[in-house]
């Protein structure tokens, strides 16, 4: 295992396949075998896990998760990388290696992908989603996002993307990396950076730092939001305009449906100040928010 996680069996690789790393695919490889076993350790899986693995590369993280878990639907969008990862699965009965991009119609999950997610699952009694990736760095913010919109729901996410990504996921109110996207991600989930990852661990070598991000999703979060699919429009449309007062932002994302005295009225009822501004309101305050002006809407 660690000859085959190495950089020179790589490039053997590539080299006996007349192929090389694609970067309109995100192929950077990771190196280093202890990162690697990090990675699955940190899923924390078991027999009752069906992993989810988009970016199969050369295989060495599937051949990981694939002696721990129950099955590993791995995705690789490269048809030739595809053929070579497949010859390292020769004996592994418990992986299901998808040759399809795994995004589709703007950027929703593929139809056929979910489907052998849930038939996966089918087989296994109590069977839980996980999903284990060493991400692509153009697919990984629609891929976690996604995830929380799917039904089976993941119960693990553990994924290696750029470290200013896990940054944005991870940030605080009232710091510069606080988003819409920190807001859906804490909102339903408890989320932490297990390592920062120099680009010298991988190859090709990126031109900025990676990160592993542990998201672990929370039932007891997710049913404080009564409508996830309007809360997540309503804070996306507030943060296109974060440097406006909340009032003003918070108006645009409804398109002038609420006038500024019903906005003001539910500002004033969750005590905050006229001048408030996005970045300030915790996922709970903006949960309550946006139940405020969903109700006002009705």
């Amino acid at each position: 295992m660690s000859e085959r996680q190495s950089l020179s069996y790589l490039q053997k690789r590539f080299a006996d396949a007349g192929i090389q790393p694609q970067t309109k695919f995100g192929q950077n490889f990771l190196i280093d075998l202890n990162l690697v076993q990090l990675i699955a350790k940190s899923a924390e899986l078991s027999r009752r896990d069906v992993v989810l693995e988009i970016g199969t590369g050369m295989g060495s993280l599937t051949q990981l998760l694939a002696a721990e878990a129950g099955h590993v639907v791995t995705v690789e969008i490269d048809p030739y990388m595809a053929r070579l990862a497949q010859q390292e699965f020769v004996g592994l009965n418990n992986v299901s290696l998808l040759q399809l991009d795994a995004l589709r119609r703007k950027n929703q999950f593929a139809p056929e992908l979910l489907q052998v997610i849930q038939e996966r699952l089918a087989d296994i009694p109590g069977g839980r989603l996980k999903l284990v990736a060493n991400l692509p760095y153009n697919v990984a913010t629609p891929v976690l996002s996604n995830l929380l919109d799917i039904d089976p729901w993941p119960n693990r996410m553990v994924a290696t993307i750029q470290k200013e990504l896990a940054e944005r996921i991870t940030a605080s109110p009232n710091s510069k990396d606080y988003s819409a996207l920190s807001v859906w991600m804490q909102a339903q989930c408890q989320t932490r950076i297990v390592r920062v990852l120099s680009p010298s661990v991988f190859w090709p070598r990126p031109k900025v730092e990676s990160a592993i991000l542990e998201i672990r999703p929370q039932k007891l979060l997710r049913n404080r939001i009564e409508d996830p699919e309007f809360f997540h429009q309503i804070v996306r449309g507030i943060f296109q305009h974060r440097r406006k007062f909340l009032r003003s932002a918070l108006q645009s994302a409804v398109h002038s449906k609420l006038d500024k005295p019903a906005i003001d009225g539910i500002l004033s009822s969750m005590d905050l100040d006229a001048k408030v501004r996005a970045e300030q309101l915790s996922p709970a305050q903006m949960i309550e928010l946006v139940d405020l002006v969903r109700e006002g809407l009705e």
